[in-house]
């Protein structure tokens, strides 16, 4: 079954109770006629167009928009319809009507939808440059210049200009546009609904075409856009052209449910009327029938269906409080479904959408019904997205608010200028137009914070990679790794709706991005950044192979050879195992003094551990008399007591002197030993010895031993230590844990 045949070729209104769907009794809103598209023909041809007075043509349009802008001034409206029904005479539609019919049908679907006149007069005309001999500067002098922005923005480019790529670079162009005025997308949705409306006289495979291009481009971005009206209607049909089998059986379910004798949505409809009247809350309460997409999906999940999956209700209060009045009452007078309980009013969704979500479960046969709780305005905006809005440029955005105070669309939304920002990399039509399909893929929108208190809007599954070039952009390439709610976590860490990202920056302007960052890049602008930068750097020769892996060996064998001591002393010997910790010394030359009991006995600090004051320490006697002195909280400490080791008493003396082991983690880049180590100088630690591990995934991990004259400059040392560009952590040798 064709689109045509299930949604008659009509410019009717857009209404939840759309085409093929039944609603129960009652529940639809008054509804004007179905419009004739013939007839709506020949009065374009032959009505009244006399100056000053409106044709009889446009009479529905004028209807539809005084019921949303009473005083608004129409004769923009007659001058247009005069310009485009002078300029459409002779040309018809392939489905027979005069072409006139199409810019009414389209110009009436906004009208409905609550479209301003500027809107309106645009959406008249958005055919005339395309198809006639009518000029943009024409436009713009009898309409002005933000109708001629209008047409122009929908405007297609020419084939034989464009060739295969006409249909891409028609999509950034009209894209473009909308970045600058959300209007375009509006018009050219209404414009692809009526086209959808009227598929059925094309050729299948064209069928087919059309509807892949609104499935993928246009039904996401009115959904992004909110405009959930025509959305719903736009899915219904591409399901109707892609899957007419599933389609027909799920319009055979819903005229089954029709055909019922009982209708469980209107009895629990009249039993939440009850509640909300004794409560004394103003309400009205509606049913929503689902369209056809949405049953076929909840009938995936559930099969067989029951009579409350055929709908929702929909209750409608004057402000937020009344909202959250109501979702009490429904929650204490009858029996809530906890787990499907949302709140979209005080966490709105990206695309604008406000409201309560709630379940409520039958006594009887315990069918669980939905119901969605919202203010009008709330309602209005739900339905009709940006269109809503009117002009979201008549004021500064700072006066801009909705018409009962509530929340005002930004004119950017943060998806459209990601998305204009990465289109700029994406010269190749095709490669804009897959990655304009991904982008448009992903449904939902987080939100992360960066250290300064701004935030960052991202879709979701997006990574620290992706935050970094939504934030720094093409030098975002100097990104070393990134702390996640104040973890250290590394570029592939997937984000959560709320969380904290400090980004770690290199120095080097150099810098390269990593070719693993590819896997990890959800956003079109990392990936394409990533792409662009790692397809600019040469391709290595043979040779050049050769010298980096020597270099990198070369790197290895020099941070070995600066694990000496600065005094050209012996490298440490190898570290024992855990289970003698004491084999290792840890006093001598510049450690701090440790009283023993009884006095003059010889006092090693363990190497497990590296105590210093004012740690917490406690000693056991070891062969040969030798005290061993351990934190408190050394794993070592456990075993040698259940070892049965005797406990030695032991304290800090007056010395201020202290030996410690320092771990310090960095990203690798050149000269970075001999930053750290001077920073260390600075600070008058003596570097005893220094171990650098051979770096993994652009990480490099360094243990050094150092003496300071005073065991209080040691906070100051392992600030100074991170401080050091690329180096993103210093912390104390840690004690191995129990049974490592």
């Amino acid at each position: 079954m064709n689109a045509e045949a299930v949604n008659p070729a009509s410019p009717g209104p857009v209404t939840p109770a759309s085409a093929g769907q039944v609603a129960p009794a009652g529940a639809r809103r008054k509804a004007r006629p179905r419009i004739d598209l013939r007839r709506l023909g020949r009065a374009a041809l032959l009505g009244s167009t006399a100056r000053g007075r409106l044709p009889d043509a446009i009479g529905h349009v004028v209807e539809a928009h005084r019921a949303h802008h009473s005083d608004a001034d129409l004769d923009p409206l007659r001058r247009a319809y005069v310009l485009a029904e002078s300029s459409h005479r002779g040309q018809m539609r392939k489905s027979g009507e005069p072409y006139i019919t199409h810019p009414l049908a389209v110009t009436l679907i906004l009208a409905e939808l609550g479209a301003e006149t500027t809107t309106l007069t645009a959406s008249l005309l958005h055919d005339t440059v395309e198809d006639t001999d009518v000029t943009l500067d024409q436009v713009g002098e009898q309409f002005g210049a933000e109708v001629r922005y209008l047409v122009d923005g929908v405007t297609k480019l020419e084939k034989v200009d464009y060739g295969a790529a006409a249909e891409p670079e028609t999509f950034r162009k009209m894209l473009l546009a909308t970045g600058n005025d959300v209007r375009v997308m509006s018009i050219k949705l209404a414009d692809r609904l009526h086209n959808m409306r009227t598929l059925g006289v094309m050729r299948r495979e064209k069928q087919e075409r059309i509807a892949k291009v609104t499935r993928d481009v246009l039904i996401p971005l009115a959904e992004r856009l909110g405009v959930q009206a025509l959305k719903s209607e736009l899915e219904d049909l591409v399901f109707a052209v892609m899957h007419p089998e599933e389609y027909e059986h799920t319009r055979e379910l819903v005229d089954e449910n029709a055909a019922r004798a009982d209708d469980p949505l209107a009895e629990v409809a009249e039993d939440v009327r009850k509640v909300l009247r004794e409560a004394d809350i103003a309400a009205e309460v509606l049913i929503r029938p689902r369209h056809f997409v949405s049953l076929h999906r909840v009938s995936r999940k559930r099969d067989p269906l029951r009579g409350a999956d055929f709908g929702r209700l929909l209750v409608l209060v004057q402000d937020d409080a009344d909202c959250y009045a109501v979702l009490g009452e429904l929650h204490t007078c009858m029996t809530p479904v906890v787990s499907e309980f949302k709140d979209f009013i005080a966490v709105p969704k990206f695309n604008l959408y406000q409201s309560l979500h709630t379940a409520v479960a039958r006594a009887q046969d315990r069918q669980v019904v939905e119901v969605l709780i919202r203010t009008h305005q709330m309602h209005k905006v739900a339905e009709a997205g940006v269109v809503a809005l009117g002009n979201p440029y008549a004021a500064p955005p700072e006066e801009q608010t909705a018409g009962d105070g509530e929340r005002a669309d930004p004119t950017r939304p943060g998806w459209l200028s990601r998305l204009l920002d990465w289109q700029r990399g994406a010269p190749d039509p095709d490669t804009f137009w897959s990655t304009l399909r991904e982008d448009l893929a992903q449904d939902r929108e987080i939100t992360v914070f960066r250290p300064d208190g701004g935030t960052l809007g991202l879709p979701e599954g997006a990574t620290c990679v992706d935050a970094a070039y939504a934030q720094y952009g093409e030098d975002a390439h100097a990104c070393m790794g990134a702390r996640v709610n104040g973890r250290l976590a590394t570029m592939s860490t997937v984000l959560r709706d709320g969380d904290g990202v400090q980004l770690l920056m290199g120095q080097d302007p150099a810098s390269e991005p990593s070719s693993d960052w590819l896997e990890h890049a959800h956003t079109p602008a990392a990936r394409i950044a990533i792409q662009r930068r790692l397809a600019a750097r040469p391709a290595p020769t043979p040779t050049d192979t050769e010298a980096e892996a020597g270099a990198a060996a070369e790197t290895g064998n020099h941070a070995r050879r600066r694990t000496a001591p600065a005094d050209d002393a012996p490298a440490p010997a190898p570290r024992p195992a855990a289970d003698a910790p004491e084999a290792r010394p840890g006093s001598g030359s510049g450690s701090p003094d440790v009283l023993v009991d009884p006095p003059g006995a010889t006092v090693r600090l363990a190497g497990c551990c590296t105590p210093v004051p004012p740690d917490r320490i406690t000693g056991f006697a070891v062969r040969g008399g030798v005290v061993t002195v351990h934190r408190a909280e050394c794993a070592a400490v456990v075993r040698m007591k259940s070892a049965g080791r005797p406990e030695v008493d032991v304290r800090w003396g007056d010395s201020t002197e202290c030996r410690v082991t320092l771990l310090a983690e960095s990203f690798g880049r050149p000269h970075l030993l001999a930053d750290l180590t001077e920073a260390m100088a600075l600070e008058g630690a003596e570097i005893v010895s220094a171990t650098v591990e051979p770096p993994d995934r652009q990480r490099v991990r360094h243990t050094y031993t150092v003496l300071l004259p005073d065991a209080a400059r040691l906070p100051a040392l392992m600030r100074a230590m991170r401080d050091v560009a690329g180096v993103y952590d210093v912390s104390r040798s840690q004690p191995q844990p129990t049974g490592a």
